[in-house]
């Protein structure tokens, strides 16, 4: 009897020590950045300084907090590289069409702010194309030049190769009234462009060429006014606004009769992440329906 409970005590005792001996050696090395091991300088007091860097564990709770993250904002799941960055996020991908004056500039800022998307139209990609002498941009200079409308597929081409670049691969993008025909939204499908969601603020024609006769600029601050909606109360300034040339009623129709012959078929390609807003509603109600379609989509 006194024999066995020796042997017990003395395998107790050898656990006890093999734990201290591990602990001990353990101290003498640390886990670098890459998962190698390398020896170093701290081999005394293991207690109370241990010196494994866990790095594994580190980017576990990471992933998990950007995936949660993440699933608030209804982004889907982020995942993460060992080294701790992203290997690949899901972002908004979004489109918004609406006829001029239809308010897509007011409702396309608050977008960019509530989604962190790189906000882009047309004219705009044209331009910076065409300042950075890209293969697409060349050829958009050459028919802009001759004063001619710069081609379907010089514009997909140049669209292309901009959702390409790291913001909008890494933060999500807006195309602003882009594609404004059937045959463009084809053409993007076919060059690997897809969306998550395609907005469309409905406003009836009446209310738009209200909204278009009625405005004014101030040529020399650029901010625009509207003569019932927000007239100026300067009578200085009241004086000396100007009204666009094709801001008349006769132009905006014609320009009306243009977006209404193709944006049923554009919605019509969009037809399952299709979303219509009321725009005659105010700027704030508007957003929040946009906002609610987006994340509704996006889950």
């Amino acid at each position: 009897s006194i024999v066995v409970h020796f042997a017990r005590y003395l395998a107790k005792m050898k656990s006890v020590l093999s734990l201290l001996l591990l602990l001990t050696s353990a101290d003498a090395f640390t886990t670098t950045q890459n998962g190698s091991v390398r020896s170093t300088a701290t081999t005394t007091d293991s207690f109370s300084r241990t010196t494994i860097v866990l790095d594994a564990s580190r980017n576990k709770d990471k992933i998990a907090t950007r995936s949660k993250w993440a699933a608030s904002r209804g982004y889907g799941v982020v995942a993460a590289s060992a080294d701790g960055g992203d290997a690949g996020k899901s972002v908004p991908r979004l489109i918004i069409a609406g006829a001029p004056a239809s308010g897509k500039g007011t409702q396309c800022e608050t977008i960019k702010e509530k989604y962190g998307v790189v906000h882009l139209s047309t004219g705009d990609m044209l331009r910076a194309a065409v300042a950075a002498g890209t293969d697409v941009g060349k050829q958009a200079k050459d028919f802009m030049d001759a004063g001619k409308l710069v081609p379907d597929e010089v514009i997909i081409g140049v669209v292309k190769d901009r959702l390409d670049e790291s913001d909008c691969v890494e933060s999500g993008w807006l195309l602003d009234g882009f594609p404004r025909t059937p045959a463009q939204a084809e053409a993007l499908a076919d060059a690997g462009v897809s969306a998550d969601c395609f907005i469309f603020l409905n406003v009836p024609d009446d209310v738009l060429v209200e909204r278009v006769v009625g405005r004014r600029t101030d040529p020399e601050t650029g901010k625009i006014y509207h003569m019932t909606f927000s007239p100026p109360e300067d009578e200085e300034i009241l004086a000396r606004l100007e009204q666009r040339s094709d801001d008349t009623e006769e132009k905006v129709v014609v320009r009306l009769e243009e977006f209404r012959a193709n944006v049923d078929a554009v919605k019509g390609i969009y037809k399952d992440i299709s979303v219509e807003v009321d725009g005659t509603k105010e700027p704030e109600e508007v957003a929040a329906a946009i906002v609610e379609a987006i994340d509704s989509l996006l889950m």
